[in-house]
């Protein structure tokens, strides 16, 4: 009979290094989830590894290939944030490579929700007489991957709103299309510069119409370096220009739209029943296309949509201390605060649809 990995106090730091070799992926590998892996003999760290690209090596391959003298494997613990897969995709199964080894303990933060493992990894380590933990920071590992949990669980991308307002909560001046890319500063340089580090860190970022046609954002990374989202625009009637920046094929551009048009390079266009629910189609479209995060960055309507759905997961609001008098008024989630803190001259707080 298979006995369980006994419980040892160290279990938890060793699973909160995990965690920290895993964020080193942030931002590389979805829309796969971020993993980290330890393997430790004697007590001491002789391997570790994590996911540090989308279609590379799982970390439990890295760790593994990290380790010196691997004749040490047969006698060591192996930590690992999340359950090891079982199916080839990618990359081939990481169960068969830790079973090829015959590392006899294995600790796992918490069970893989894709279908396709979804406690199948578990299964075959213990058939092949590993002796396996499951749950050890099992809430810090399902935090961690809240994107891909969300991806996995609710067949939907996470979906993170995002505005600034002033301190009288206006978002924008009243503009006419005379005004075009003269939009109000709102937020200061740090701010700006924290919200190109979020576009780097998610699949995809989100504007209306309304939006596009008075900004004539990028949606781009230009502040950090980082990899640029997927841009995502509701175009209903095709009114936005051709010679938007959204539309200069620098990145990827998707356009919902309720007219017929034929896709270019770079430049997909979706067309929706815009008489039925219009947020509902476009987060299945983006789960069809494998987008498990997006951030929606405006305009009021377009926020407010997702709001009034509950089709959101976190909203991420900064507040100027200057006033605008009048204007746009922001959104409003209807919620306290999770968390708050001071970015440069502004406040930022954090909302959390739970």
């Amino acid at each position: 009979m298979n006995m369980e990995v006994p419980s040892d106090p160290m279990h938890e730091f060793w699973m909160k290094h995990c965690l920290e070799l895993a964020l080193k992926g942030k931002g590389l590998v979805a829309p796969n989830p971020m993993v980290g892996c330890a393997i430790v003999h004697d007590g001491k760290l002789i391997g570790e590894g994590f996911h540090n690209e989308f279609g590379g090596a799982h970390a439990e391959v890295a760790a593994i290939h990290s380790v010196a003298d691997r004749s040490l494997l047969k006698s060591s613990v192996m930590y690992v944030s999340l359950e090891p897969c079982t199916h080839l995709g990618k990359t081939p199964p990481c169960v068969d490579l830790i079973l090829e080894h015959k590392i006899p303990y294995v600790v796992i933060g918490c069970i893989d929700p894709n279908p396709l493992v979804s406690g199948s990894g578990i299964e075959k380590l213990i058939r092949g007489k590993a002796d396996v933990k499951v749950g050890v920071l099992e809430l810090e590992c399902r935090e961690l991957n809240r994107r891909f949990f969300t991806f996995q669980e609710k067949k939907r991308p996470y979906i993170i709103l995002k505005w600034a307002r002033s301190a009288d909560g206006f978002i924008d001046r009243k503009r006419s299309m005379a005004e075009i890319g003269n939009q109000e500063r709102i937020t200061c340089n740090e701010s700006n510069k924290l919200v190109h580090q979020w576009r780097s860190e998610e699949q995809a970022i989100m504007v209306g119409t309304t939006t596009a046609l008075l900004d004539n954002p990028s949606l781009t990374v230009r502040h950090v370096e980082g990899r640029n989202p997927l841009r995502v625009v509701i175009d209903k009637e095709l009114k936005i220009p051709d010679h938007y920046r959204l539309f200069d094929k620098t990145s990827k551009t998707l356009v919902f739209t309720g007219s017929e048009h034929t896709s270019e390079k770079n430049v997909e266009y979706v067309s929706l029943d815009f008489a039925n629910n219009v947020m509902k189609q476009i987060t299945d479209t983006l789960y069809k296309l494998n987008v498990s995060s997006i951030i929606i960055e405006g305009g009021r309507e377009l926020v407010n949509g997702f709001i009034n759905e509950g089709l959101w997961d976190e909203a991420r609001v900064f507040t100027a201390p200057h006033k605008l008098g009048s204007g746009v008024k922001g959104p409003n989630v209807n919620k306290e605060p999770v968390s708050s803190e001071r970015i440069g001259l502004d406040n930022l707080g954090i909302y959390m649809n739970t």
